[in-house]
């Protein structure tokens, strides 16, 4: 009685378990938390297990896959760290693809005067007169881009010493909707998702690299087929309005 008991338990449990063998794990740039999540349901509603999302700093990220971790699927926020997770063999061959793109700009908590019309001399007097949030520029694409931009207009040696350097994207922006910094530097599609804060400026596309958003399917990921199947339909029409929602360049 008791081993039938046990097998019944079993049975039952077993879809369960079959669902999470099946669930493949996305590692994904901090700025895509909403486009991945809307996408994710989507995909439920397509009769898939819900992938398993995690949110990070590319670079974070790419350092975790190169060390060995394992996961099914990575969308990084540039070019650079892809390569980088490449150069290591971690990525199947020809499942590279551009996923979306996105615009650099300066967020502000609502009444923060704007810097739009604002470079060099004037824009290094604005943001370098108070803290400015931005994602650390040694490592983390956002910063990285947000350097290059206020090197390109002249104001980088200005602010450089009052840059408080966050952990990625998200967290400089938690950091101007608590007012700890009246500035801060974030992509356009992070501005939309937030209630907190308005665009205060938009960095011309030419001062910083194109703001790409690579993403590949990884060698010994537990889930190739999900994950496979979850890589087609974000490059699907589909699944590119999703992150056109959300506001992402189309790839």
């Amino acid at each position: 009685m008791r081993v039938l008991l046990s097998l019944f338990l079993l049975l039952l449990a077993t879809p369960a378990l079959a669902q999470e063998r099946v669930a493949p794990l996305v590692l994904a740039a901090a700025s895509l938390q909403e486009a991945m999540n809307d996408a994710a349901d989507a995909w439920v509603a397509r009769g898939h297990p819900r992938p398993v999302l995690s949110f990070a700093a590319s670079s974070a990220l790419a350092r975790q896959i190169t060390a060995g971790g394992r996961a099914d699927l990575f969308a990084s926020a540039d070019i650079d760290w892809m390569d980088e997770v490449e150069r290591r063999g971690r990525v199947v061959p020809g499942t590279r693809a551009v996923l979306a793109r996105n615009r650099l700009v300066v967020v502000a908590r609502p009444g923060t005067p704007d810097v739009s019309a604002t470079r060099g001399p004037a824009l290094a007097r604005r943001l370098g007169a108070a803290p400015l949030a931005m994602a650390d520029p040694a490592a983390v694409p956002a910063g990285k881009y947000g350097e290059a931009a206020l090197r390109a207009l002249g104001a980088w040696d200005a602010v450089s010493g009052r840059i408080v350097r966050a952990e990625n994207v998200r967290a400089a922006l938690a950091l101007v909707e608590r007012g700890a910094a009246p500035y801060g530097i974030v992509y356009a599609t992070d501005a939309r998702a937030s209630a907190k804060v308005r665009v205060a400026g938009v960095f011309p596309a030419a001062s910083h690299p194109a703001i790409v958003y690579p993403m590949a399917r990884l060698t010994d990921g537990p889930e190739p087929r999900e994950a496979e199947g979850f890589r087609h339909f974000l490059l699907s029409r589909a699944g590119q309005a999703i992150l056109a929602r959300r506001g992402f360049a189309p790839r």
